[in-house]
């Protein structure tokens, strides 16, 4: 098991960005959370299985359709043992 910050820049915000963010989350069984930050950019933190995580991360490399990203940042992190992916406000 392995917790990821993960820090995605661009235009992230109002593309539906972590509704997408949620259901990939869902799909390569991570848990965590994801929320938008004051400066326009969205901010997950994830764990789970080491190469579900990678996968995770190589889909925030391009995210929603709709969005357009300029960089993703990531730092190991320990580990929190969330229960569940949540959508945080």
């Amino acid at each position: 098991m392995v917790h990821k910050k993960i820090l995605i820049q661009g235009y992230v915000q109002g593309v539906g960005f972590r509704y997408s963010a949620r259901k990939a989350a869902m799909q390569f069984d991570i848990k965590g959370f994801v929320r938008n930050l004051p400066d326009g950019s969205v901010y997950i933190e994830a764990e789970g299985a080491e190469n579900q995580v990678e996968e995770f991360i190589s889909w925030c490399h391009s995210g929603p359709s709709r969005a357009s990203i300029h960089s993703v940042s990531v730092q190991d992190a320990p580990l929190m043992h969330f229960s569940d992916f949540n959508i945080a406000f």
